[in-house]
């Protein structure tokens, strides 16, 4: 019988849909890309394999035609879809309404190659209701061909910056390495924001802080103030120093010292003081507009705790489970009924003076945005309260971060006073003084009662008051206290997610969509680490941008990088041919070299200079380089050789602490080196310490006779320690920990081991002291703390909400259903070589099509079987075998490469006369 078959990307938004479809329709999934360029050389088509851009997959040479292949882990599921539409009179194309979805809908007809008669139609849709989905379904288009040109040149231009550079730093920097189009400009921001840290110089400056009074005529008589001016001249405040940590070239403001500070405070002591302006202003502030993907992402890391990646990866599941709408956007913009909802919900449970008479619209600032999808919010027409949703940790949070975010979206303005108040008086050195003093208060809190903003520094937020009495111009007031306070110019901050997304936005870098795998792929790439929230460039990513800034200037600059996006939104909107841009980019135009000229004109590269950075005075001959296994130092030792001494750089020293005086401290301590400082008391073994790879230790020597299994105790030296100055008693102590602390009593109603009550232990850890019990682990505020903790004070620390942060043990990135073969739940977590899935006994690292977002529990399965079929004892035999596809390749050649007569073919299919053209042309070109 017949049916109508609808294709979606993933198995949880094919059940979803299939439940509000009726039985005229079977809903499948394309598990993500179907189809993509070959991931190595065993997947290339024997065809190419010859042909000088074989490697490439790309015909350079015939209007950069792609050669796609099927993953030989798609072939069956294809065979699946195929034999689903054997019997299909109509085939929808449902996957996501962006470019990425177009070009997965295009492949899969090209793919599929639906028979005559079969209608083929584009359904989209931005939530997954049963309202939208029938209206989707009732409603289709055609595929957008340009959005489709536009993927297409954008996976070419990724395969053509990727192939070519990826090689050069193989070969001049170290193996392994891998330059993208985008991935190389975001470590560049990070680079060069460590750049500047280590070009600051920090100064210091001073002020004066007062507490005024304003008598006892005032309710509120007292209220702060800063020294404002000394004779008419602004006192020098921190944004008066630029980011080298010294005060901005013309700058006339009066830099105080620490000697001038105090004795203004002398001069002061007598000082009568009158008012000198009050200035009072209506304070305004709007709602926040509704979540694109780029705020959300920052807003989740900043109140949530959440990385890009696993914000994403939160927002996929409850896309996919119809609790919001499409969480890839860059538009601001709220359906009518939307709208209504959320100012329905503001009514109900705030008041309608909290609704203003007309509903509010947004239009989003960000350049080419897509303003016919919309925001992200929750899904439906009438909007679900978190409670109501039934969700669970982090989809409950994110779910509630977006419902309220969309509902104050509709809500009055927040409104109130600003008030500046400037306070005079005559020092007995006879400057005139002028402190001034600002305060808010907020008379009607409008949608700040819902929602307020979080903030990337230090800043007051939206609904901070701070009141003031309410003075008049000549007023006297007193001085109760004053104080001269120094202060220290601080470096620029590191790049957080939150922060280095919004510079990547904010310089029109990228898309929205594909931010999480950017800082995914850098962290995972040992370019970036993380300090923290900070992002924090290893030593090897200062060499990677030194030899892409001399010798791919223009690829690895900002603004070329966001023109390209202006290029591809270009071709998008079918006002810019995709060959004429891939021609330019590659092959270069007048005066400006291509790519290609680039990679095969370099000339001699020297690998040795692209890896020495000079610490301090170059001069002095002190270099940190960056080697095959990891940066050291290296500089002259006493007999005058030039390289005669080094020593291991921590792996977690951040380039800017790298100075001249920890260079020393390196050098005297270097790893390997030990220093012994006795017997242990208890066992006799020798105690030594040494300087590691993550920072200076005590351990043990064991006997000879020690079996093979042993391991000597260890244990790292407090930050109050040093290798000079540590003694044996030091050493015996941190070879103690882990300390137990005691046992915590048991949980109401346990039995078993579980009525026994659990172990707490007090520990040392890379990231500092901290207390283990279980799997949950609560950071010490002090190291001395390790050995003082009581049972009692361990136990009011775990009664505490645990704080996110470092502390907290990573989440994973994705949890899914539990494994059909071993029963257990599958998560999905970060690892040293990418993301990969386990049930707890196998791990199977997510494949080039896989990614967080779109990994399903089928899908994870269906890795982890294939995993668990190999073994260990297999592998080697596993390696041959892989080769045999690749023999088969002739035979299927047709069905591996994307002609540009099928493409003619499947973009005929939506009537596209302009693209028909294009590559009819391109088809006579080839034969």
């Amino acid at each position: 019988m017949a049916h109508k078959l609808v294709i979606v990307e993933s198995p949880a938004k094919a059940r979803t849909i299939g439940g509000y479809l009726g039985d005229d329709y079977v809903v499948e999934s394309s598990i993500g890309h179907i189809r993509d360029l070959p991931n190595n050389a065993a997947d290339t088509p024997a065809s190419i394999k010859d042909k000088p851009w074989g490697r490439l997959a790309v015909d350079v040479d015939n209007e950069f035609t792609p050669y796609y292949v099927v993953p030989r882990d798609k072939k069956s599921h294809i065979s699946k879809l195929k034999g689903l539409l054997k019997d299909a009179d109509e085939l929808f194309l449902a996957t996501d309404e962006d470019r990425e979805g177009e070009a997965i809908a295009w492949h899969l007809l090209d793919e599929l190659k639906p028979k005559k008669g079969v209608e083929v139609k584009r359904m989209v849709f931005h939530e997954i209701t049963k309202q939208a989905i029938l209206d989707a379904a009732a409603n289709p288009r055609e595929i957008a061909m340009d959005l489709v040109e536009a993927q297409e040149t954008r996976r070419i231009l990724d395969r053509l910056y990727g192939y070519e550079v990826s090689p050069v730093l193989w070969k001049k920097v170290m193996s392994g390495l891998s330059a993208g189009r985008v991935q190389s400009v975001a470590t560049r921001l990070v680079v060069d924001r460590e750049r500047l840290r280590i070009a600051f110089r920090a100064a210091s400056y001073w002020d004066l802080e007062g507490t005024f009074d304003a008598g006892s005529k005032h309710e509120q008589r007292m209220f702060p103030a800063k020294l404002h001016s000394l004779d008419g001249t602004r006192v020098a405040t921190g944004a008066s120093f630029g980011p080298d940590g010294q005060l901005k070239a013309g700058s006339s403001v009066v830099h105080l010292d620490r000697a001038r500070a105090q004795s203004l405070v002398s001069a002061l002591a007598d000082t009568t003081y009158d008012v000198r302006s009050v200035e009072a202003k209506p304070y305004r502030r709007s709602p926040y507009a509704p979540f694109r993907t780029t705020t959300l992402q920052q807003e989740a890391g900043r109140k949530l705790g959440m990385s890009a990646s696993v914000t994403m990866s939160v927002a996929q599941r409850l896309y996919e489970n119809g609790y919001i709408t499409y969480m890839r956007t860059d538009s601001t913009t709220l359906s009518g009924g939307a709208i209504n909802a959320a100012r329905s919900q503001a009514r109900e449970l705030y008041g309608a003076e909290y609704v203003p008479d007309a509903p509010r619209s947004y239009t989003s600032k960000v350049k080419n945005a897509q303003e016919a999808h919309e925001a992200i919010r929750p899904a439906g027409e009438s909007f679900r309260t978190p409670a109501q949703t039934g969700l669970t940790g982090d989809q409950f949070r994110l779910y509630e971060l977006i419902w309220m975010r969309t509902v104050a979206s509709q809500m009055k303005d927040a409104t109130g006073q600003s008030v500046s108040i400037r306070v005079g008086g005559a020092a007995s050195t006879g400057e005139d003084v002028v402190f001034g003093a600002s305060g808010r208060v907020i008379t009607f809190h409008g949608f700040l009662k819902a929602y307020v903003e979080g903030t990337d520094d230090d800043g007051a937020k939206d609904d901070q008051e701070t009141r003031l009495p309410n003075l008049a111009e000549g007023d006297p007031v007193s001085a109760a206290s004053l104080n001269a306070h120094g202060h220290e110019t601080k470096p620029p901050s590191r790049y957080t997610e939150a922060t280095l997304i919004k510079e990547l936005e904010d310089r029109q870098i990228g898309r929205p969509s594909t931010y999480a795998s950017i800082i995914s792929t850098i962290l995972n790439r040992g370019y970036v680490y993380k300090k923290g929230t900070a992002l924090v460039p290893a030593w090897l990513a200062f060499s990677v941008i030194r030899l892409l800034e001399e010798h791919f200037p223009r690829h690895v600059s900002y603004e070329f990088t966001a023109d390209m996006e202006d290029v591809l939104d270009e071709i998008a909107g079918g006002r810019k041919d995709r060959v004429s841009e891939l021609t330019e980019f590659y092959y270069g135009s007048d005066n400006v070299p291509g790519l290609h000229a680039l990679v095969n004109g370099l000339g001699d590269i020297d690998a040795r200079e692209l890896a020495t950075f000079p610490v301090g005075d170059p001069e002095l001959g002190i270099n940190l380089r960056v080697g095959r296994y990891g940066p050291y130092l290296e500089g002259p030792d006493d007999e005058g050789n030039p390289a005669g001494k080094r020593a291991n750089v921590p792996d977690d020293l951040p380039p800017d602490e790298l100075t001249l005086e920890k260079a020393a401290e390196l050098f005297a301590n270097p790893a390997g080196e030990e220093i012994e400082l006795g017997k242990h008391p208890e066992t006799g073994l020798r105690v030594v310490a040494k300087n590691g790879r993550y920072g200076p230790y005590v351990t043990e020597d064991l006997p000879e006779d020690a079996k093979k299994n042993d391991k000597p105790r260890t244990g790292s030296l407090f930050k109050s320690m040093s290798l000079d100055t540590v003694t044996l008693d030091d050493a015996v102590r941190l070879l103690s920990l882990p300390r137990v602390v005691g046992v915590a009593p048991p949980a109401e109603g346990a039995e078993g081991e579980a009525a026994k009550g659990e172990e707490i232990t007090a520990q040392n850890g890379r990231y500092g002291p901290y207390l283990k019990k279980g799997t949950d682990s609560r950071s010490l505020t002090t190291e001395e703390q390790l050995f003082t903790v009581t049972l009692d004070e361990a136990l009011k620390i775990y009664a505490q909400p645990k704080q996110r942060g470092r502390a907290a043990a990573a989440p994973p990135l994705k949890e899914l259903g539990n494994d059909p073969v071993s029963g257990q739940p599958i998560v999905v977590k970060s690892g040293r070589f990418g993301e990969y899935v386990t049930d707890g006994e196998f791990n199977a690292t997510l494949r080039k099509d896989d990614s967080v977002e779109s990994i399903t529990t089928e899908r994870a399965a269906e890795l982890l079987a294939d995993r668990r079929e190999r073994g260990p004892a297999k592998k080697a035999a596993k390696k041959g075998a892989k080769k045999a596809p690749a023999k088969k390749a002739p035979a299927k050649k047709a069905a591996a490469k994307k002609t540009t007569a099928a493409k003619t073919a499947a973009k005929k299919a939506p009537a596209k006369k302009t693209a028909a053209k294009k590559t009819t042309k391109a088809a006579a070109k080839k034969s």
